[in-house]
């Protein structure tokens, strides 16, 4: 937390800390880690971006592996590059310098009609706990990233989103039973993928694609993904009638860098 980088006796001290901690430590083992990285939401900006330009309607968020639901308050962060920007100009969370030297179009609004994201373990994060926990979850150097996710909990406070405790793949099904006309349904994920047994990955893809057939022009359904591809993150978009699955952009896996792709399609 921008203490000096003197470590010749970091073991001692180390050791000392757990001991005098175990009994606390114990129990934190069996946590399992959310990293709720609003980092991650630059490279997912193209991606529903896109959707707005290419489906001309609002948007019905629904993200799995939610966490704290941080991410499901993307639109109201501010994206700069270049002298260029997306979002309120005035909001206290800015993420700056991702992009290499092709970024999103930024020309377009978008407007969201309702937020909601599922997970094993929802965080609030308008508590006290929720907010040391998500802190527990950052690396104690990256300073920047605290002051990111200090500003994205206040957002959070201010900006309602329904968090449902759910296992992903029947929490996906029982949202997509109805569809809703007037808005295109984006289902999303970051990072989540791997957590998820195969059973359930299976079950979930089916979700989608069975949903998809029954999508239309008015009714749209949109999956878009954050998820490792190699060495890398990739974000991927498929748009249901259509179905074409494509490669938006490859990303680090906090969102930085992000090499934007979609402009090609």
């Amino acid at each position: 937390m921008g203490g000096d980088s003197n470590c010749d006796d970091l073991w001692r001290r180390f050791h000392a800390a757990v001991h005098q901690h175990a009994t606390a430590l114990r129990d934190l083992v069996d946590f399992p880690v959310q990293t709720n990285e609003v980092g991650r939401c630059a490279a997912l900006l193209g991606g529903f971006l896109d959707v707005v330009r290419r489906t001309g309607l609002p948007l019905r968020l629904l993200e799995i592996g939610a966490a704290a639901g941080l991410i499901l308050r993307w639109d109201q962060y501010r994206y700069e590059v270049d002298g260029e920007g997306w979002g309120d100009p005035h909001s206290a969370l800015r993420i700056s310098g991702v992009f290499g030297d092709v970024h999103p179009r930024f020309d377009i609004s978008a407007r969201i009609t309702e937020r909601r994201g599922c997970d094993a373990s929802p965080i609030e994060p308008s508590t006290e706990e929720g907010r040391l926990t998500l802190q527990s979850y950052v690396w104690p150097d990256q300073i920047e990233r605290f002051h990111r996710l200090s500003a994205a909990i206040d957002i959070a406070c201010r900006v309602p989103a329904q968090l449902d405790k759910a296992n992903a793949a029947d929490w996906v099904e029982a949202a997509l039973a109805n569809g809703v006309r007037g808005v295109a349904t984006v289902v999303y994920h970051s990072i989540v993928w791997q957590y998820l047994s195969v059973k359930d990955r299976a079950r979930f893809d089916y979700t989608m694609f069975a949903a998809g057939q029954a999508a239309t022009i008015a009714n749209p359904l949109v999956w878009l993904r954050f998820e490792p591809g190699g060495d890398a993150a990739e974000v991927r978009l498929r748009i249901w009638p259509d179905g074409e699955d494509r490669l938006l952009a490859r990303s680090g896996f906090h969102g930085e860098k992000v090499h934007w792709l979609g402009n090609k399609g």
